[in-house]
């Protein structure tokens, strides 16, 4: 058992811990713009001020020194300024983790019964605290979504909400892709049909498959993402359902929402479990099932707009050969590019023609600088 100098020495430690909390608080409450976020990070402070307000108290009680509070400064130094919000709040996240096992090392160290119980409130304050911030700061990005980057994920995810907008951009990939192809083995082989012909069709197959696969891929570990959060969230609120109906609470919040207001909507939504459930994953991970498209029409949308798209400059190379096979697919493409660029207005909402001009724009850089490059490495 922990004799009274030390009693007082955790104590100290433990005040000034709940001290620079709420002075980071501070910190970061006058950084913010947004009122309700502001409002939130002052309550964390005069929650960390009222529990270094008991341990100021205990140390007087058991005869120590009460601490001086213009003495403390946060621990995050110069990055509180300097450092994003959100990143900063991370970081906090895990000090209070930090907190909540220096807490539990001094419930097991100190045989004082009030010291104890103030801990144990603390703790419980410190848990919801790690919530709030995690709420502040946003979504973490689950580690199996780095897979969206390897697959072109980016390229993937739902766009315009349907199949079709996955389509107009499967076409556009294609089309470039291959356009692309078909005019650098021109340049290098003086549009020798043969080789031009094989290159475009590999190029179509492969840009097909390529695109069919990851969009599948992707689509397919979206899901099992969300599955597996969703599986995480429900133990969560079967395990701390009161816990989890505050984090809600605390979400309506920030916002907009008045305190009174917040409690009534969770109040609501925790008689109804399952709603609650994907409300939970929603607002504290960003997740939806009506986000995640079907993988297979994700693959085989890719596949075929892909396919179609790459075979587009091939064409004239059924009926033309030489050069002006070459200056036919250049004139097809380009028509192409525009109506594909065009086409993509129904999912970006930009004006139909600055698209359709864009995407031209690209198709001739692209199959210009591909033809001059194809004849810089000629092999005559």
């Amino acid at each position: 058992m922990a004799d009274q100098q030390e009693v007082l020495r955790a104590l100290q430690q433990a005040w000034r811990r709940e001290m620079e909390g709420a002075v980071t608080y501070r910190a970061l409450a006058e950084r913010e713009d947004d009122e309700n976020r502001r409002r939130v990070l002052e309550r964390l402070a005069e929650m960390e001020e009222g529990h270094a307000a008991r341990w100021a108290q205990r140390i007087s009680e058991l005869g120590g020194q009460a601490p001086r509070p213009g003495e403390v400064k946060s621990p995050l130094g110069w990055s509180l300024r300097l450092a994003r919000p959100e990143t900063i709040m991370r970081r906090l996240e895990m000090q209070e983790d930090e907190d909540i096992a220096a807490y539990e090392r001094l419930l097991s160290e100190v045989g004082d019964e009030v010291s104890q119980q103030i801990a144990r409130d603390a703790i419980h304050d410190e848990r919801e605290h790690g919530r709030t911030l995690r709420l502040l700061a946003g979504p973490v990005q689950a580690p199996d979504r780095s897979l969206d980057l390897i697959l072109r994920r980016e390229k993937w995810h739902m766009r315009g909400g349907s199949w079709i907008g996955d389509a107009i951009y499967g076409v556009n990939d294609g089309l470039g892709a291959v356009f692309g192809i078909i005019s650098g083995v021109a340049g290098a082989t003086n549009a020798d049909h043969y080789y031009v012909v094989l290159s475009g069709l590999a190029g179509t197959f492969a840009s097909a498959l390529s695109m069919g696969s990851g969009a599948y891929l992707a689509a397919k570990s979206e899901r099992e993402v969300y599955e597996a959060e969703l599986h995480r969230e429900r133990e969560e609120l079967e395990e701390n359902p009161e816990e989890e109906r505050e984090e809600l609470e605390l979400f309506y919040q920030l916002k907009g929402f008045s305190p009174e207001e917040a409690k009534l909507l969770a109040d609501r939504l925790a008689r109804q479990p399952e709603q609650m459930l994907k409300t939970l994953a929603h607002e504290e991970l960003g997740l939806a099932e009506s986000r995640f498209p079907n993988p297979w029409v994700s693959g085989l949308s890719a596949t075929f707009s892909t396919a179609i798209g790459a075979f587009i400059p091939l064409i004239p190379f059924f009926f033309l050969r030489g050069m002006p096979a070459l200056l036919a697919s250049a004139i097809v493409s380009v028509v192409a590019h525009f109506a594909v660029g065009a086409a993509k207005s129904l999912v970006t909402t930009r004006s139909w023609w600055a698209s359709g001009a864009e995407m031209t724009i690209v198709g001739v850089l692209v199959g210009a600088v591909t033809y001059a490059v194809g004849v810089m490495l000629g092999v005559g």
